[in-house]
């Protein structure tokens, strides 16, 4: 049932087509949206300033569709901490899908406050565009980070603890302008809570990469893998597939209960990092014998991590009627096949 709610969605927006805002559209999830709903005929407006997505990021998806898809996608260079770039992007828009900010929780510790200007001072600026543009629906990314030092496990969208980091801090205050802006001016929107997304045109390079492209590539390279910790610190991983779903269900959404919601987007597996070690080990060993023998380097705990997560679901499954269709080892096994195109031994 679940399954074909997301597909009779799909199947609707290829009937009358909408028009998209997709903000960071050259970053990892923000590219994967744009493929995704230019192969629905939709007509896209990206906005980046390309501090973290690339421009290598939209050729690629260019190659991806067709021509005719190409042509609906209009971009935008500029920088959501600007209003006046935030107002135009979102003129004639009707599903604004926020996916800027400036992520990770390390770059947050050493440059609070350009976190700050991105994810508060921008994500006000996009909420004010939005209500005067009189957009039919809002999506933002919010963060699995909200939950900070709350022990219990999984994860329920209600119960959160303190914030763990000023990335966190800057999660929680996006989370609540929303429903300050919902009860002041009647303007609704839905909140993300992605659990570690992973997949193609993830960065595997730089300071703050996720930790999953950044072990492929140094498995690859036949570098050191680092693991924080034990490698028992755990995370729900979710294929950004299911990220892709959760997005459009949240935003085409027709059940007055699920606006102005946070729901968490994940599968609800816990996968160690010591396991997920494994996994990524397994899937290369194919490509690269040298694979087999490799073995990670432990290190000090990170700073302003939280030692466990794990999503309950099922308010997305029962809203949005999301169906995270990817658990951990269907994800790693499709995200492969890039990585392996993608990353050079050079």
């Amino acid at each position: 049932m679940t399954q074909t709610v997301f597909e009779e969605v799909k199947q609707q927006l290829i009937k009358e087509p909408k028009k998209w805002l997709i903000t960071g559209c050259a970053g990892f999830i923000g590219s994967n949206l744009l493929e995704d709903l230019l192969k629905l005929d939709q007509t896209i407006v990206g906005l980046d300033n390309f501090s973290t997505g690339f421009a290598h990021n939209l050729e690629e998806v260019k190659s991806l569709v067709t021509a005719e898809q190409w042509q609906r996608f209009t971009m935008i260079e500029g920088d959501i901490r600007d209003l006046a770039t935030c107002k135009k992007a979102c003129q004639d828009i009707d599903y604004v899908l926020h996916q800027a900010a400036l992520g990770s929780v390390p770059r947050s510790i050493e440059n609070p406050i350009a976190t700050n200007q991105s994810n508060i001072d921008g994500f006000l600026n996009m909420l004010v565009a939005g209500k005067n543009a009189k957009v039919k629906s809002f999506t933002y990314a919010a963060s699995s980070s909200t939950y900070g030092d709350h022990p219990a496990l999984p994860k329920i969208e209600e119960n959160i603890g303190q914030p763990l980091s000023p990335y966190a801090v800057t999660k929680l205050v996006n989370e609540l302008y929303a429903k300050v802006f919902n009860r002041t001016y009647g303007f609704n929107s839905i909140g993300l809570r992605y659990f570690n997304v992973f997949g193609k045109r993830q960065n595997p390079n730089g300071a703050y990469a996720a930790v999953i492209p950044k072990w492929i590539a140094a498995m690859i390279k036949n570098e050191p893998v680092y693991i924080n910790g034990d490698g028992e610190t755990s995370r729900d991983f979710c294929y950004i597939a299911n990220a892709i779903q959760a997005n459009i269900l949240a935003a085409t959404t027709q059940n007055p209960e699920a606006i102005n919601q946070i729901y968490n987007v994940a599968v609800g597996d816990q996968t160690t990092l010591n396991i997920l070690y494994q996994a990524i080990q397994e899937n290369l060993s194919r490509n690269y014998s040298h694979v087999n023998e490799s073995k990670p380097v432990y290190r000090d705990f990170r700073a302003g991590d939280v030692r466990h997560s794990l999503a309950d679901v099922s308010k997305a499954k029962n809203l949005l009627g999301y169906a995270p269709n990817y658990r951990i080892r269907e994800g790693l096994k499709e995200a492969m096949t890039w990585y392996l195109g993608s990353i050079s031994v050079d």
